[in-house]
């Protein structure tokens, strides 16, 4: 539903067609009386049914997978394991191309020389049924060699510290936008982003009050109520045809047919119903593996994770570390801002510290600036969307502060941020330019539609009542587009 103004013409008409209205949910009556195909819903004629097997060890070099046991075993059309994706193999991983990086997606699919989580997918088999392919995973022998792992930015970042990837060295940028350099360094910490404005140690000798602190989040799971499931059918032809819950069908050929090593113009990805996702369900996880079993069994198969697999299975968002230290003059001003921000990746890098980095100092004008973000590794499962990816944890690492300067100063926390605000046509800390900046109006119009001011409820012994003002920013996303269309009888 959308409701925002019903603002009315002079003549009674309504302003706007939508704004203010309640507009039809064209799905809502299928998922309303049960109609609605989910992925797990798929069914083709002569499907088989796949399972993964998954790595009980969150870092441990496989020695050898033995997979005939499995493939003897009646009712088993194929097993699949790294071997059998043709972009992967033993030539070294260019992690400077964190995002987008072929083989990195195809080694976050299936594990090849290690596997990175508990969790990991390993091997993955079709079969008849789904119990005779839960039989086969019991019968693959899988050599481990179990090695330390790393559980926490604290420790990946220890300079002892084992290594997540030997081959992965840290790379440089000075802005999240612009191309940065391979430092050389190895070690868990996959990039460092920095953001440099003025003069920070003069900045804060200039402030009259300064308050410094940390802060933490903990991996969270969107726990989305359905599970991801993938049906894919390679035909006779060469084409494949995968239907899916995703948010993303065109992102998800494109890598399905990289890490297949097939034509993206071959591939063609339907996208099912889907039952929760909030940002996470964009990234391939199943679609490669189905393809090849279909492929090698020469009939659809569908996979379906347990709800054990999706949550050691798919990323959660990020756990995070932040030390935040902000300094203002005693009339409200502030002067300088140092912010630090370290980001759980997961097993392989591209953690949202970007957005963190991007959006932390919101819409405040800060002169003297100094923003250090790192993309860290360590042996849990990749991290993905979950709404707005790293913004509100880079709000969480400034609002605090800001209260607790305003508290310092005597001042209200509301006026103490307009006072801070970037105006029409000033550049922002990050050096975006606000033709027109609505963040005062805004803030303004909150703490009035709210009541913020109003008189509070009387407390009691059960139930106490609080107020509290935050601000964030969210940076959109964007860049060329066009489109041609074309009108048929």
């Amino acid at each position: 539903m959308t409701t925002t103004e019903t603002t009315q013409q002079s003549s009674g008409a309504r302003k706007y067609k939508v704004i203010g209205t309640r507009p039809i949910r064209h799905d809502g009556l299928e998922k309303v009386i049960g109609s609605a195909k989910y992925g797990a819903d798929t069914q083709l004629a002569g499907m088989l049914h796949g399972k993964v097997l998954r790595s009980p060890y969150a870092h441990a070099r496989i020695r050898s997978i033995d997979t005939g046991k499995a493939e003897a075993l009646p009712g088993v059309t194929a097993v699949v394991t790294a071997k059998d994706f043709p972009i992967i193999g033993d030539q070294a991983i260019d992690f400077a191309e964190t995002q987008g990086n072929v083989r990195l997606m195809a080694e976050h699919v299936m594990a090849n020389r290690k596997a990175l989580y508990q969790g990991h997918a390993v091997a993955a088999v079709a079969a008849t049924s789904p119990h005779i392919a839960e039989q086969a995973l019991d019968l693959i022998e899988v050599d481990y060699e179990v090695l330390t792992p790393v559980l926490s930015i604290e420790q990946a970042m220890r300079e002892d510290a084992p290594v997540v990837h030997e081959d992965m060295t840290t790379f440089f940028k000075l802005d999240r936008m612009v191309r940065g350099d391979d430092t050389g360094v190895h070690g868990n910490v996959a990039s460092h982003i920095q953001h440099k404005l003025g003069d920070v140690e003069k900045g804060f000798k200039e402030a009259d009050v300064i308050v410094e602190r940390e802060f933490g989040t903990a991996t969270v799971h969107q726990g989305y109520i359905e599970p991801h499931a993938s049906t894919a059918t390679w035909s006779l032809d060469g084409r494949l045809t995968v239907w899916t819950c995703t948010q993303g069908s065109f992102a998800i050929r494109s890598s399905t047919a990289a890490i297949c090593g097939v034509p993206e113009g071959t591939v063609r990805v339907i996208p099912t119903e889907i039952g929760g996702g909030f940002g996470a369900k964009i990234t391939t996880y199943l679609e490669p593996l189905a393809a090849i079993l279909s492929r090698k069994s020469g009939r659809p198969v569908k996979l379906v994770m347990p709800r054990k697999d999706v949550f050691e299975g798919t990323g959660p968002t990020s756990a995070s570390t932040m030390r935040t230290k902000i300094g203002a003059t005693k009339d409200g001003k502030i002067t300088a801002a140092e912010i630090w921000i370290a980001f759980e990746a997961g097993a392989f890098p591209g953690s949202p510290v970007g957005g963190a980095t991007l959006c932390a100092t919101g819409p405040y004008n800060i002169e003297n600036l100094l923003v250090d973000g790192y993309d860290v590794v360590v042996n849990k499962q990749k991290v993905q969307a979950y709404r707005a990816p790293g913004q509100p944890q880079g709000a969480f690492a400034v609002e605090p502060v800001i209260d607790e300067l305003a508290e310092k100063l005597g001042l209200d926390p509301v006026e103490f941020r307009l006072m801070n605000f970037v105006g029409d046509g000033e550049p922002s800390a990050l050096g975006h330019t606000f033709i027109e900046n609505r963040s005062g109006e805004t803030l303004r119009a909150a703490m009035a539609e709210s009541g913020y001011r109003s008189p509070k409820p009387e407390a009691s012994a059960h139930v106490k009542y609080g107020r509290a003002v935050a601000v964030g920013e969210r940076a959109p996303g964007g860049g060329l587009n066009n489109a041609q269309i074309s009108l048929n009888a």
